[in-house]
C-alpha cells in the first residue's frame, strides 16, 4: 500500500521518531520529540498534519526474554493516545535490538557516544520503521501467496 509511514520510539522524557517515503522505501529520522504531556498532543497533531501518515509503526519494548514490563504498559498507553485522538492504526513492532541496531549504525558513521546521545532516540525509531515495513512487505507477500 502506498503512503507514508511514522515509527515512534516512545521513552519517559522523548520520544524518537522516524517517517518513510509514500513508496516505503527510505526510512529517515525525525527530530525527537520532547514527551511531556501538556503539549504532546498538540506536537503529534503536528506531525501527522505534516506527514499524512497511513499508519503507524510503535516500538513495543518487551524483554529479551519475551515478557513484558511497566515499560510496556506505558507504550500501550501511547498507542491508546493515538487511536483515540488521531484515528490512526497503529502496529507494534518488537524493538528488543533497535538501540543496539541505532548505536552501531551511528558508530559506523563516525558519530561519537556523546553526539549520538542527541540522535539515538530517533534512529532507534528509524529501526524500528525498517523493521515495521519488513514485517508489512512479508504480510503482504503472504496475502498474495494465498490467493
Amino acid at each position: 500500500m502506498r503512503g507514508r509511514r511514522l515509527a515512534f520510539d516512545y521513552g519517559d522524557a522523548r520520544i524518537g521518531v522516524a517517517v518513510c517515503d509514500p513508496d516505503a522505501i527510505l526510512a529517515t529520522p525525525l527530530p525527537y520529540l520532547e514527551n511531556r504531556l501538556h503539549s504532546l498532543s498538540s506536537m503529534l497533531a503536528d506531525l501527522f498534519a505534516e506527514y499524512d501518515p497511513i499508519h503507524i509503526f510503535l516500538g513495543l519494548p518487551v524483554n529479551m526474554s519475551g515478557s513484558s514490563g511497566e515499560a510496556v504498559e506505558k507504550v500501550d498507553k501511547f498507542a491508546k493516545k493515538i487511536i483515540e485522538e488521531f484515528a490512526l492504526q497503529v502496529v507494534f513492532v518488537d524493538e528488543r535490538l533497535s538501540t543496539v541496531l541505532a548505536q552501531k549504525k551511528l558508530k559506523e558513521a563516525g558519530i561519537s557516544s556523546k553526539e549520538s546521545k542527541h540522535l539515538i532516540d530517533s534512529m532507534s525509531a528509524v529501526a524500528i520503521l525498517e523493521q515495521g515495513l519488513i514485517q508489512e512487505l512479508s504480510m503482504n507477500l503472504d496475502n498474495e501467496d494465498t490467493k
